[in-house]
């Protein structure tokens, strides 16, 4: 298997594994006037990418790598940055829609990937996770509109 498909899996992992992080920990520190309808949706989107991490995990492990060792390990391969910093609802939507919309380049460098090595698998996979990730974009940014 190319080991382009094997790197760029390796970032997706990592990036989904960021944004799950990243999402629990806007649920758990929003704070204002919208605070339950924030809380409920980042719960829902963190759950969903924490549930997409193993399987992206075990396709890397079908394909005869690794999956990425541990945090650093993790951070190592992710686009998205680290944390959120301590600002208020907006600056949080705002930090985890750059997080999404790095996550939404590296899947599609993969999938571009996948589909050069004739990788079909992973390519479905992956065209699975770039319509989740659109999908909670639009929400986020829905957020912002005035």
């Amino acid at each position: 298997m190319s080991k382009n498909v094997k790197n760029a899996l390796r970032k997706v992992l990592a990036n989904t594994f960021m944004l799950a992080v990243n999402t629990q920990s806007a649920h758990w520190n929003v704070v204002g006037p919208h605070f339950a309808a924030l809380h409920e949706l980042f719960g829902e989107q963190y759950e969903d990418l924490f549930k997409a991490v193993d399987p992206l995990a075990e396709r890397l492990r079908a394909l005869g790598e690794l999956a990425p060792v541990g945090l650093v390990d993790l951070a190592a391969y992710a686009t998205v940055k680290d944390g959120l910093g301590k600002g208020k609802a907006e600056a949080m939507i705002k930090a985890l829609l750059d997080g999404h919309v790095a996550a939404v380049k590296t899947l599609k460098e993969a999938i571009e990937a996948a589909d050069d090595a004739d990788d079909e698998p992973t390519e479905d996979m992956l065209i699975g996770r770039l319509d989740e990730h659109q999908k909670m974009l639009w929400m986020l940014r829905s957020l912002l509109e005035k």
